[in-house]
C-alpha cells in the first residue's frame, strides 16, 4: 500500500508511543502526570489507585503514562519522589559537614510530614506499604537507598548501610506513630520538641565510630 502526502508528511511514532492525536503530549505533561498520580494514590491509597483513573485525572491517554513510567509501581515511585525530592535532601543534609547533621536530617523529614500537601502521599505510602510490597519497596528505595545510604556513605563511616537502616527505622517509626496511628502525646507535641529529643539519636546513628 503507497503512502498518501498526507501519510508522509505526518511523523512516525517510535515503538510504546502513543500517536499524537491519543493523547495531550506537551510540555509539562509529565509533571501534570506526577501530580495528578500523586493526588489519586493520596486519597484512594495504592490498591485502588489504577494508571486510567489517573490518567483521566491528568487528562491524558493511559497509553502516554505507560510510555513515560512504565508499570503503575514506577508511577508511584516517581510520583512520591515528587515529594521528597532526593536530588535535592542529600545535600541539604550533608551541609558543611557531620556537625548538626541529626538536626537537619530530623528537620527535613518532619518538614515534609508537616506540610498539609506533602503529607497527604507520604500516608499513602506508609499505610501501603504496611500491606503492599510494591509501597514497601518505594518506601525502602526512597527514604533508605536514595537519602539515607547516601547521606552515611558520604560521611566516611563504618557499616553506613546499617547506620543508613537505624536511622531509617526512627524517622518512619515515628511519622507511623504520629501521622498514621496517631499515638498521644506524640501525635500532637511541637516538631520543635521532637526534633531536639530525636536529633542527638541521628547524630549517633550517622557519626559516631
Amino acid at each position: 500500500m503507497t503512502d498518501t502526502p498526507a501519510d508522509k508528511a505526518r511523523p512516525r511514532r517510535g515503538p510504546g508511543r502513543p500517536r499524537q492525536d491519543e493523547a495531550d503530549d506537551g510540555p509539562g505533561t509529565q509533571e501534570r502526570i506526577r501530580l495528578a498520580a500523586r493526588s489519586e494514590f493520596a486519597e484512594r491509597g495504592y490498591d485502588k489507585t489504577s494508571v486510567r483513573g489517573i490518567a483521566k485525572a491528568a487528562g491524558v491517554d493511559p497509553a502516554l503514562i505507560h510510555h513515560y513510567f512504565g508499570t503503575k509501581d514506577d508511577l508511584f515511585a516517581a510520583a512520591i519522589e515528587m515529594t521528597m525530592e532526593p536530588a535535592l535532601v542529600v545535600p541539604a543534609v550533608l551541609g558543611d559537614g557531620p556537625d548538626g547533621i541529626g538536626e537537619r536530617l530530623a528537620r527535613y523529614f518532619l518538614g515534609i510530614w508537616e506540610n498539609p500537601v506533602s503529607r497527604a502521599p507520604m500516608l499513602a505510602v506508609i499505610r501501603s506499604a504496611l500491606t503492599h510490597e510494591a509501597a514497601a519497596k518505594v518506601l525502602r528505595r526512597l527514604i533508605l537507598r536514595r537519602v539515607l545510604e547516601r547521606v552515611a556513605a558520604d560521611l566516611n563511616v563504618p557499616d553506613p548501610t546499617f547506620r543508613a537502616e537505624l536511622a531509617a527505622s526512627h524517622m518512619v517509626g515515628i511519622a507511623l506513630l504520629r501521622y498514621v496511628v496517631q499515638v498521644e502525646p506524640l501525635a500532637s507535641a511541637d516538631p520543635e520538641d521532637i526534633i531536639t529529643l530525636v536529633a542527638p539519636t541521628l547524630q549517633r546513628y550517622l557519626t559516631e565510630e
